[in-house]
């Protein structure tokens, strides 16, 4: 019998949840302090979680979570990326 494969899981940085990583969307700051969305979630650097949810990405822009994770300051065109990304999926 095979056995079955261990899911990765991963806390949401706003809503504080454990989820599998593949129903989350990872944000990354890398060694120069640039901050962009990995959807492959390989990228180097700090990552953060956010649940692949509109309402959590709006949360997660007005009090500023991933600012504080990612210790910088993260660019509105970050929060739309993200919006975009929830948007496409739900479609």
């Amino acid at each position: 019998m095979a056995k079955k494969r261990k899911v990765p899981m991963r806390k949401c940085v706003v809503t504080n949840e454990m989820k599998p990583k593949k129903e989350l969307i990872r944000i990354v700051r890398n060694n120069e302090g640039e901050v962009f969305v990995d959807p492959t979630g390989k990228k180097n650097g700090r990552g953060a979680y956010l649940t692949r949810d509109l309402d959590v990405i709006l949360k997660a822009e007005s009090t500023k979570v991933l600012e504080r994770h990612l210790e910088v300051k993260v660019d509105a065109a970050i929060y739309e990326e993200l919006k975009q990304l929830v948007a496409g999926n739900e479609s």
